[in-house]
């Protein structure tokens, strides 16, 4: 055995999921774990109302799950999936003082930097109410790399701050 290259003790992208798992858990959110493309996705989704939103309810999703490697093609696969499960889990009337937050995160061990740029140029809205901010996670032995939209956006604004708390909370 090389004794220069270290070998791998754990899943790094699996033992993430699992404190994500933990996490969502913790913070009030319903926890599932249904499947996409053959993996298990791990979908935690919790609703909010807020004075300063002006009485409007807001229900954050957040999808995740582990791929080999992170590319362009599957987060945006993977952002499509998970903004058309969160409409159909959706409570209340769509736009009736209700929103709907998406957090669609893939992650891995390798992270191609154009997956990475594309997470972070701009959330992706579906309709006027289902706003998502897609993430890629990198995960590795001695580091965890988050990347996501981090700007303000027009539709749903007033909820920037509230999304920027759970994601720091739940991909830290």
């Amino acid at each position: 055995m090389n004794s220069d290259v270290p070998e791998p003790t754990t899943d790094t992208a699996e033992t993430y999921l699992q404190a994500l798992h933990e996490r969502l858990t913790a913070d009030g959110c319903t926890v599932t774990l249904p499947p996409w493309n053959g993996r298990r996705v791990v979908t935690g989704g919790r609703a909010d109302r807020k004075v300063r939103w002006f009485g409007t309810k807001t229900e954050l999703f957040v999808f995740a799950t582990a791929v080999p490697e992170i590319d362009v093609a599957t987060l945006g696969e993977f952002t499509t999936w998970a903004m058309s499960y969160a409409k159909g889990l959706r409570g209340g009337i769509p736009g009736a003082r209700n929103a709907a937050l998406v957090l669609p995160a893939l992650v891995s061990e390798r992270v191609r930097p154009e997956a990475a740029q594309w997470a972070s140029q701009d959330a992706r809205i579906l309709g006027t109410t289902l706003i998502s901010r897609p993430l890629t996670v990198e995960t590795a032995p001695d580091h965890v790399r988050t990347t996501m939209y981090r700007g303000r956006v027009a539709l749903g604004g007033m909820f920037t701050g509230h999304v920027w708390e759970k994601a720091s909370l739940y991909f830290p």
